[in-house]
C-alpha cells in the first residue's frame, strides 16, 4: 500500500501566508504599496492559482503511475521516489515552479 501525504491550505490560511509575505517584504524595504487590501487579494489569488497548478500536476503524476502500478510493485520500485522524480520532470517541462 502506498500513501501520499498532502498538506492542504484553506483560503484563510493562504490569506495569512500572503499577509506574512507582505509584512516581511515591507519590513525589509523590498516593496512599497498603496492599497494593501488589493495587493493581498491579488497575492492570495496568485498563491491559490499556483497551489492549484501543483494539485493538477500531482493528479497527472498519480494517473501516470496508476497505469504502471503492477510494474512498480513487481520491480519493487519506491512509489514516493518515482512520484517525486516524475513530478519534478513534468514540472520542468510545463514550467511549474515547485
Amino acid at each position: 500500500m502506498y500513501c501520499i501525504v498532502v498538506m492542504r491550505l484553506n483560503k484563510n490560511q493562504i490569506e495569512h501566508l500572503g499577509s506574512v509575505i507582505l509584512r516581511t517584504l515591507t519590513k525589509e524595504g523590498k516593496i512599497i504599496f498603496e492599497d494593501r487590501a488589493r495587493l493581498l487579494e491579488e497575492l492570495t489569488n496568485l498563491l491559490i492559482e499556483e497551489f492549484q497548478k501543483e494539485d493538477h500536476l500531482d493528479q497527472e503524476v498519480r494517473e501516470l503511475l496508476s497505469k504502471h502500478i503492477e510494474k512498480i510493485r513487481k520491480d519493487n520500485i519506491e512509489y514516493q521516489q518515482m512520484f517525486k522524480l516524475i513530478k519534478s520532470k513534468l514540472a520542468r517541462e510545463k514550467g511549474i515552479v515547485l
